[in-house]
């Protein structure tokens, strides 16, 4: 799809690999909408961006997103919605952590809050001729992670609904393109306390990009692609390599 001249809004735009999507889909005619909970951090990072504002919204909140659709809509539509916005905690079962708390802590944002945007944000982008629905997920949506036991059962199950997504609107609204984005470990807030290679958030975001523009749904960066590759000859060795386990 054409990406010059589109209204794009990105969720926890103002850092990271949203900020980095905000910059890669600058300029070029587009209208750019950056959302997240920190004002200050997206007033900056709206002021370095050209014909780039921000609103402040909190995903999770229901009422707030139902106001944030409403809104936009009211200042002319959107073409593109960047589902970005998430949480993770790190730690590893069995070792006396409250699993079940993080689990619905993560599970909130990271999967039921994207669900209620897209769902609030459809019939604004069903009025637009050619637009795009892009589902920030991870490499763990494949295969989880030892250390994020909770965090990769949530973007699994969003690469689920992603799925199911895409093929109901090539049935009922085909002019809606369903992207997923599957990056390895970036280098954001979110892993700084990892110490394994990440990748740049910028790599992703101009992958992204590029896919948008070659209509490529699935964006795997990086070493995302090598582990998918092995995982689909085999499962086990995947899961060991993702784990640094022996096979």
């Amino acid at each position: 799809m054409k990406t010059q001249n589109k209204s794009i809004l990105v969720t926890g735009g103002g850092s990271g690999i949203g900020y980095a999507i905000a910059k890669a889909f600058a300029g070029n005619g587009n209208k750019l909408i950056l959302v997240g909970r920190t004002e200050e951090r997206l007033k900056t990072a709206a002021a370095s961006l050209p014909n780039t504002t921000y609103i402040v919204a909190d995903i999770t909140n229901e009422t707030a997103v139902a106001q944030l659709a409403e809104k936009v809509k009211a200042q002319g539509g959107l073409d593109i919605l960047v589902n970005n916005a998430g949480t993770g905690v790190a730690y590893q079962l069995l070792q006396g952590e409250p699993v079940v708390q993080n689990a619905r802590y993560e599970m909130e944002i990271n999967y039921f809050s994207v669900l209620n945007v897209i769902e609030q944000f459809l019939p604004v982008l069903k009025e637009s001729k050619e637009a795009a629905i892009i589902n920030i997920q991870s490499v763990v949506s494949y295969l989880p992670s030892l250390v994020l036991p909770t965090y990769s059962p949530t973007k699994a199950a969003l690469h689920s609904y992603s799925q199911s997504l895409r093929v109901a609107l090539q049935r009922s609204a085909p002019q809606i393109q369903v992207y997923e984005v599957f990056p390895p470990l970036v280098d954001t807030d979110l892993v700084k306390d990892f110490d394994s290679p990440k990748l740049s958030p910028q790599v992703v975001a101009n992958d992204i990009l590029k896919a948008v523009q070659e209509n490529n749904f699935n964006v795997r960066s990086g070493l995302t692609n090598d582990i998918y590759q092995l995982y689909r000859q085999s499962p086990d060795q995947a899961l060991a390599a993702l784990n640094s386990l022996e096979a």
